[in-house]
């Protein structure tokens, strides 16, 4: 099989093979061609982990188990005001 590389992936092989970690450009590609893959592999896997947390996600809502996002954020803010409070009171007693 022959392939065309634009000038700067064939000198990026070249390096490789010359760096002396790689005996050859078929051993380059072929670990290119590798990690491409598992890559590929990862990317759908995390796919479809997100697809099924959307679908946990939509079951919880049609279940009526949601929570109000102005309410969240309320206390998300409060906990800040507090952990705020508490670190200029532990300044002040310094």
């Amino acid at each position: 099989m022959n392939i065309s590389l634009t000038p700067e992936l064939e000198q990026l092989v070249k390096d490789k093979v010359n760096s002396g970690r790689y005996h050859s450009v078929s051993e380059v590609m072929g670990e290119a061609l590798r990690l491409l893959d598992e890559r590929d592999r990862v990317r759908e896997q995390r796919l479809a982990e997100l697809k099924a947390k959307i679908q946990e996600g939509i079951e919880a809502s049609e279940r009526g188990e949601v929570v109000d996002g102005e309410e969240v954020f309320a206390e998300i803010e409060e906990d800040i005001r507090r952990a705020e409070a508490q670190m200029q009171q532990a300044e002040a007693t310094k």
